[in-house]
């Protein structure tokens, strides 16, 4: 089975189109934070409290579990990456090299990602702990622009997500498709 990689950085809309996405193609969705937390009992912000290499460990062992399936469900799979994927090399050698993937890189301005950061904190009660800086919003600024940067040299694809629905971005990635068949694999 072929693996269609959703990269990008945090709140670049890769789980929402990820979805629309599979749904579009009948496709198998898998969102790897929540399988993730499936995985292991315990979400990526409390993995991460116990320390980010605990959830890059957890990362790349549920990314590995994943890609060794073979599935059954449609043509090929979307995976919704984490927004740190970049930042794990074990998992990102599974998709360069073991496991080669499409990889498909959502981009949206870092103060969208700001934005909807804020709107999830409001609902939470409380920012990403990556964020637990002295100046959160320039924190997240430079890891946006360092990551955004980082994932475009490793895509396949660049899909602008700025200001758009699930929807149209499914739209733009099932358009880059030879029917069927995701195009080769990213390297």
């Amino acid at each position: 089975m072929e693996t269609l990689l959703l990269t990008g950085p945090k709140h670049s809309g890769k789980t929402s189109a990820g979805r629309m996405l599979a749904a579009l193609n009948g496709a198998a969705f898998i969102d790897l934070d929540e399988q993730i937390e499936r995985r292991t009992g315990k979400g990526p912000r409390s993995l991460y409290r116990e320390g980010p290499e605990v959830f890059r460990a957890a990362e790349a062992e549920t990314l590995k579990e994943f890609l060794q399936e073979s599935g059954e469900k449609g043509p090929f799979r979307v995976i919704a990456a984490g927004g740190g994927l970049i930042d794990n090399p074990a998992a990102l050698g599974l998709v360069k090299e073991t496991y080669p993937v499409c990889i498909v890189c959502l981009e949206v301005s870092a103060e969208t990602a700001w934005e909807r950061i804020l709107r999830e904190a409001g609902e939470t009660g409380e920012l990403p702990p990556f964020l637990d800086t002295a100046n959160p919003r320039e924190t997240h600024r430079a890891l946006h622009e360092r990551r955004a940067a980082s994932y475009r040299k490793l895509a396949r694809f660049v899909i602008d997500g700025e200001h758009r629905r699930p929807e149209e971005v499914a739209e733009e990635i099932i358009a880059l498709f030879v029917p069927g068949k995701l195009p080769p694999p990213s390297r």
